[in-house]
């Protein structure tokens, strides 16, 4: 679903990349968005063919489409949207609070332009959505310009593709979300060796393609695991360091689970 935006914001960055502060910058690049989202909508969402309406989609309930996974998608997305961004802005030359501000901004008003737009198609208006955009836009914000908590706290996403069918966008039943608690972040924690390991708390959904069944499953988890970003920063891999901030590797933790649905 927000493939295009992710190839758009690369994009973005090619035509406005420039070491440059204009704030019209960050209008052209909400301008950029808003097109991409809106021809594609029109091509391949069926935008503006249907009357406007909302729909209830019962955020994490057990019967709902896909247990709630894709809300956690739209938090994710607009954190990890707002995040690159704010990035992206401060490289231009903004403050690093203006950059945050902005991207935060933007990642509100381009995920929520395009949940509008659903209105006009057969998904609808989704009042979970928009709620889990705000928070995720809020948390980019948050993250980016307090330092102290990126480094005691990441949002991550869990991902394997399938090697036919690979959507990172809504493959929801192969990815987790979750939240990780990095030891190193935390001064009482002086033990060299306890700074590489960190605590997870996590949620994931199997078996909702197409739906709701009897095999379907909504899964809490922790887990404790080893924090590879800071593997990867003591061996001077930077920027392998900030992507693992952002994402989990899979098979690096042990979980203990339980499936809310049993």
């Amino acid at each position: 679903m927000l493939r295009f935006i992710i190839i758009s914001f690369l994009i973005i960055s090619c035509v406005f990349g420039e070491n440059n502060s204009s704030k019209k910058d960050v209008l052209y690049t909400n301008l950029v968005g808003m097109a991409v989202i809106t021809g594609w909508g029109i091509a391949n969402w069926d935008y503006g063919k249907s009357k406007p309406y909302s729909d209830n989609e019962e955020w994490f309930g057990r019967a709902t489409e896909s247990g709630g996974a894709d809300k956690l998608g739209h938090f994710y997305a607009s954190y990890l949207i707002g995040s690159g961004l704010s990035g992206m802005y401060e490289s231009w030359g903004y403050e690093k609070k203006d950059a945050a501000l902005y991207g935060s901004f933007s990642s509100f008003f381009l995920m929520n332009y395009m949940e509008i737009g659903d209105a006009f198609s057969e998904f609808g208006f989704s009042y979970e959505d928009f709620v889990m955009n705000i928070l995720g836009s809020f948390s980019s914000y948050l993250f980016y310009t307090n330092p102290e908590l990126s480094k005691r706290i990441d949002l991550r996403i869990e991902y394997i593709p399938s090697l036919d069918t690979a959507d990172i966008v809504t493959e929801y039943d192969k990815m987790k979300f979750l939240v990780a608690f990095k030891a190193e972040g935390f001064d009482f924690i002086t033990n060299p060796y306890l700074q590489y390991t960190e605590l997870h708390m996590g949620y994931y959904t199997r078996n909702y393609t197409g739906g709701y069944s009897q095999e379907s499953e909504r899964i809490i988890y922790l887990g404790i695991g080893i924090n590879l970003s800071r593997v990867a920063r003591k061996n001077k891999h930077k920027k392998t360091a900030r992507f693992l901030n952002y994402y989990q590797v899979p098979y690096t933790y042990i979980p203990f689970e339980k499936d809310l649905n049993r």
